[in-house]
């Protein structure tokens, strides 16, 4: 049996409302983890795994806990992230910290982390040391990746090469780990488990520069948080790398002091910054990157041998949506 999206999504649904986290006590540190996680989002990593287990044979319950360990794992990661950028909003919802606190919100993604790994530690036991392996080498690598990243807020002269390393940790790691795990779940041998990882960071790489471009381009009704926000915070993003690159030294002289004016009015900056990106032609040349990897991301995918290849079907169509998308 191959599952769709929607099947696997709905395995992931159901699973995450029987751990019932927000009946946990006390009640302010558990009921932001609920919120954080009822806010659904796209659940990209745990319908990864799951897919990836599917690959491999029919029964895909080995991957279910793992799956949800991935997701809450993710969830640990935005509610800080959204602390350490100072976002008000995160999927049309005000974030955990705005809504409860900043302390509120460290302490309930702690609490997350250590959830995701007690429901990892639920898995077959003789797959444990190999998730834990992968699922903490993945952890880190995120963790690597958001010092880079605040690491490059006070600098002028990263370059794009720093940049994808960065995007390779900070969102690829994970996507990566959730098809590693998922394949180690439904028995696969290594070098189709290794073949998948690869897939999921080229994969990871073209979903954060989409991010990027969306942050600037999307609709802000679809795309559930303000746009611009990246501009306002002088996020180092593939768009604005890429025009400080292209820029002549006049212009990219002027896109710094725009970055770095705190006294402009936000929509005024947005306007700016974008009117600059436009000139530049960046958009295009985030489109061509976003070509590159998704090609790379579909021969690693191809690399990975199974007796029925149709069986890669609902997982290219899945990648296909996810580098589409409009949120």
């Amino acid at each position: 049996m191959i599952y769709t999206l929607e099947e696997c999504c709905a395995m992931v649904e159901a699973q995450l409302a029987k751990l019932n986290i927000g009946a946990g006590e006390p009640a302010n540190l558990y009921a932001p983890v609920e919120y954080a996680l009822e806010a659904g989002g796209k659940r990209i990593r745990p319908v990864l795994a799951l897919m990836a287990c599917n690959l491999f044979g029919d029964d895909i319950q080995p991957a279910l806990i793992p799956a949800v360990a991935l997701e809450v794992f993710h969830n640990f990661t935005l509610l800080h992230d959204d602390v350490m950028d100072h976002a008000d909003i995160r999927r049309n919802r005000p974030t955990v910290h705005r809504r409860w606190s900043e302390n509120v919100a460290i302490l309930s993604g702690d609490a997350m982390q250590v959830l995701a790994y007690r429901y990892l530690c639920r898995a077959k036991t003789e797959l444990l040391p190999a998730l834990l392996e992968a699922f903490s080498a993945a952890a880190l690598e995120v963790c690597e990746g958001q010092q880079y990243d605040m690491d490059f807020e006070r600098r002028t002269d990263v370059s794009i090469g720093e940049y994808l390393n960065m995007i390779r940790l900070k969102t690829a790691a994970l996507l990566a780990a959730s098809l590693k795990i998922g394949a180690l779940c439904g028995g696969a041998e290594q070098q189709n488990t290794e073949a998948l990882y690869r897939f999921g960071v080229a994969l990871g790489l073209t979903f954060q520069i989409r991010d990027d471009l969306l942050d600037v381009y999307a609709d802000p009704r679809m795309f559930g948080k303000a746009t611009g926000g990246d501009i306002l915070s002088g996020k180092k993003t593939f768009l604005l790398l890429s025009a400080l690159e292209k820029a002549d030294s006049a212009t990219r002289r002027q896109l710094l002091e725009l970055i770095g004016n705190g006294e402009i009015a936000d929509g005024e900056k947005i306007r700016r910054a974008t009117a600059i990106y436009d000139l530049l032609d960046v958009r295009r040349t985030a489109e061509q990157a976003m070509e590159t990897y998704s090609s790379e991301a579909m021969e690693h995918l191809q690399a990975v041998k199974i007796p029925d290849a149709s069986r890669k079907a609902e997982l290219k169509k899945t990648a296909a949506m996810l580098l589409k998308r409009t949120k």
